[in-house]
């Protein structure tokens, strides 16, 4: 039993440390951090928190009323990016390909289209896609 008690008690202070991270300065002025402090033991422990995300905001479906039309190519790798974000997000769009629909041509023309896509958020015209200024413009009243 006594035995048991003195493995237990190494066993806890050798794990005591772990998980510790230091930081420490070099002689040339280079900043290390390691698990372990240098040998001159001149390291400081550093506090380490977990990065953690709690919950993650979703964009509400489509608001009634909103129409987004996509003019778009089968090719084009930021109409895909357009197609997946809108589906991930619920937002219903209507889709018209200006290399083989003769709506999408006509229209493109209409608009002078000099590439792809073309995003109209309730007539509002954007050119190419970003994520980010899309959710802006889309959440505008």
């Amino acid at each position: 039993m006594r035995l048991a008690t003195i493995l237990l008690g190494l066993l806890l202070a050798t794990t005591a440390g772990a998980g510790e991270i230091y930081r420490w300065t070099d002689a040339q002025g280079r900043v290390h951090f390691g698990d372990r402090p240098p040998g001159r033991g001149a390291g400081k422990p550093l506090a380490v928190q977990p990065n953690l995300l709690e919950s993650v905001p979703v964009t509400p479906a489509a608001a009634p009323g909103r129409e987004v039309v996509l003019y778009s190519t089968q090719r084009c790798g930021f109409c895909r990016k357009a197609r997946a974000h809108f589906r991930a997000r619920g937002i219903p769009y209507t889709e018209y390909d200006v290399e083989t629909t003769e709506r999408g041509w006509r229209d493109y023309q209409r608009m002078n289209g000099q590439g792809v896509p073309i995003i109209l958020i309730d007539g509002e015209r954007m050119n190419g896609f970003s994520a980010s200024r899309f959710d802006e413009r889309y959440a505008r009243p």
